[in-house]
């Protein structure tokens, strides 16, 4: 399935009715406990809040979704959600591979604050080779050293 990366902010939301459809339809996906708000209230709240999304997009559709606050440093992720329709394909797996490679690009590392995210997410991430930082604070991708493979 050859998804690529999709930036959503706030001057594509408004002007994108496809977009606007597609992101609700992600996040009426999630479970009631991750987001505690209509799904259009919580996008809207995190693009006012200066948030975009990072979204996998096959065939002008986007399929799963992620909340990123972008600092000088890095991209923080939030509320990964994939469409229900879609899960257990790679989606989720590979939106967080291009939205790391969108943040090295933009000289930032990607990162995850450990309070915020669901043990399911927790082990998706450290299976792409994410690992906590010291601090505990957050997830971020580990050097080989860190994560001790041998590459």
């Amino acid at each position: 399935m050859p998804v690529t990366l999709y930036l959503v902010d706030k001057s594509v939301w408004e002007s994108d009715p496809q977009v606007q459809l597609d992101l609700q339809k992600i996040y009426a996906d999630a479970p009631a406990e991750r987001l505690h708000m209509p799904e259009e209230v919580f996008i809207r709240k995190h693009l006012e809040a200066g948030y975009f999304f990072g979204c996998a997009r096959f065939n002008d559709r986007l399929l799963a979704a992620v909340a990123v606050d972008a600092d000088d440093e890095a991209w923080w992720l939030t509320e990964l959600c994939v469409r229900k329709t879609t899960r257990r394909r790679g989606v989720g797996s590979r939106l967080l591979a291009l939205v790391s490679e969108a943040a090295r690009n933009a000289g930032c590392e990607l990162r995850a604050p450990s309070s915020r995210l669901p043990v399911a997410d927790q082990v998706l991430l450290t299976r792409l080779g994410y690992r906590p930082h010291a601090t505990g604070d957050y997830f971020q991708l580990a050097s080989p050293l860190q994560g001790g493979g041998n590459t």
